[in-house]
């Protein structure tokens, strides 16, 4: 089969979130299965270059109808790590991707309308005609109706869309103009409620709800997500536009890449080990302590790793640090926020606990970091609002630290409660709680400590059903190309 990626990012050549690592890491499995993969992306300046092998011009004078003319684009080709990538790079006065960084512009909107009209030119200028175009988040919403309105008329009627969702939160809403410039001509047609037309905003489009009405399938990043998103606020506005099209929405648990997350060959700590030895876990644990000038003695380390925002439950992850505190146990934190109170919030916690030999916050990130602490640390904390997937909870669980969850998205789909899950005994590898309060983590946090204290044995038996668990992208891999298969027949 032949698939086209469309994103806006892509690991590790450029990459902001999760959204980067599921592109690349999908893409190589479908390859790895047999798949032609190809990757279309904005040529930022900011990109990490090193990590693109020959990188050349494979297409000039790519005219992209814009606005009332056209705009310019280079086309170049490059391999990242592996993975078939092309780059478009249009030359205009907008310097649609000079700016230094990924997002954050008052005309984000238009940069990837561009972006998604430019990557279907390409594919029509080259007589590309993939299987499926495969499309991820907002930045990429337009590319099912300029396909469907424009270019199948055009002679690309052979591609089936299935489209991703990452995030429900950002949406791509954004003023009618944007119809006028990608050339969708008819803004009483397109400004419908059944169309593009926000759910919340009467006089805005929305670039998400235009890739769930016009695509052939729709995707979200786990299937606990996928309910959530349809019957509770976690849709963001959109549940009445995925119940209209619930018989092509699902979710499908996005994949981890053992090869960079993995204890028995990670370049990053200093002592390997395995589900069968795990006598390098406690080597690991001392060197974490070494780093972080944390007391060595006979207590649980408690992790924090990631964004430090609301999604995250921040509350609950500074509520968590202090309870460890008081309960026998220490603490780790390594991460940052994107908004200043909040970073200055941890910044000042920091000081406060400067001389604690029982906790380390690190603000900002540091990768080798956060590999030794997925490796030294005994319990690691997710005390999300929301999490449409999350990755954290299996990489600590490939490393033998065992996740404490709250039961929301992917966490609910991965984490199954040591003493109060359905699945069977030997089949548990964490613990849950289902509110966020304080009430709620204290009640998990107390379990996973007390067991750590009283039954080491018993919390050693834990780490290893943790270890067993399989969440690499051959199961998810499989899941895609089976929606594939079920587009191509439509």
């Amino acid at each position: 089969m032949y698939i086209v990626m469309t994103a806006s990012e892509c690991a590790p050549v450029s990459k902001v979130g999760g959204l980067a690592d599921v592109v690349y890491g999908l893409s190589r499995e479908l390859e790895i299965r047999g798949n032609q993969v190809e990757i279309i992306l904005p040529k930022y300046d900011c990109m990490r270059y090193d990590h693109i092998w020959e990188l050349q011009i494979v297409y000039q004078d790519l005219w992209v109808a814009w606005g009332n003319g056209a705009i310019n684009c280079t086309v170049w080709f490059g391999m990242v790590d592996g993975r078939h990538c092309f780059f478009i790079e249009p030359h205009s006065n907008d310097n649609f991707f000079n700016r230094g960084q990924y997002y954050g512009f008052h005309d984000d909107a238009m940069r990837f309308a561009f972006f998604s009209k430019a990557a279907l030119e390409f594919m029509l200028q080259t007589n590309r005609h993939p299987d499926v175009i495969h499309c991820h988040d907002w930045q990429t919403g337009l590319i099912p109706v300029l396909l469907f309105e424009i270019y199948q008329q055009q002679g690309m009627s052979h591609s089936r869309i299935c489209y991703s969702i990452h995030n429900f939160r950002y949406q791509g809403i954004t003023g009618a103009n944007i119809l006028a410039v990608t050339k969708l001509d008819r803004p009483e047609y397109y400004h419908h409620h059944d169309r593009l037309q926000d759910n919340m905003h009467v006089g805005a489009l929305n670039f998400m709800k235009a890739g769930i009405v016009y695509s052939n399938f729709v995707t979200t990043v786990s299937p606990r997500h996928a309910w959530e998103a349809l019957y509770t606020d976690q849709g963001y506005g959109l549940s009445d536009t995925l119940h209209v099209h619930r018989d092509k929405f699902s979710g499908v648990l996005n994949g981890l890449d053992y090869g960079v997350w993995n204890p028995e060959i990670d370049p990053l700590i200093p002592h390997h080990y395995n589900i069968v030895d795990l006598e390098g876990k406690y080597f690991n644990k001392e060197a974490l302590c070494d780093k972080l000038l944390l007391k060595k003695q006979y207590k649980p380390i408690i992790a924090y790793v990631g964004r430090l925002d609301v999604q995250k439950g921040v509350h609950l992850i500074r509520h968590g640090l202090f309870y460890a505190l008081q309960n026998n146990a220490q603490f780790i934190v390594l991460g940052s926020s994107p908004e200043t109170k909040i970073n200055n919030d941890f910044l000042h916690l920091k000081h406060e606990l400067n001389e604690n030999e029982d906790c380390h916050l690190e603000i900002g990130f540091d990768e080798e970091l956060a590999h030794l602490i997925y490796a030294g640390a005994d319990m690691i904390i997710m005390p999300s609002m929301y999490e449409p997937c999350g990755l954290a909870q299996m990489i600590a669980l490939r490393y033998g630290t065992v996740p404490i969850v709250r039961s929301v998205g992917g966490l609910a789909d991965t984490i199954f409660d040591r003493d109060y899950s359905d699945k069977p005994i030997t089949a548990r590898n964490g613990y849950v709680f289902n509110e966020a309060d304080y009430d709620g983590l204290e009640s998990a946090m107390q379990r996973a400590i007390g067991l750590w204290h009283n039954y080491p044995e018993q919390f050693r038996k834990l780490i290893i059903q943790g270890m067993q668990y399989n969440f690499s992208w051959h199961r998810s891999g499989q899941h895609y190309l089976d929606i594939y298969d079920l587009i191509r027949k439509k």
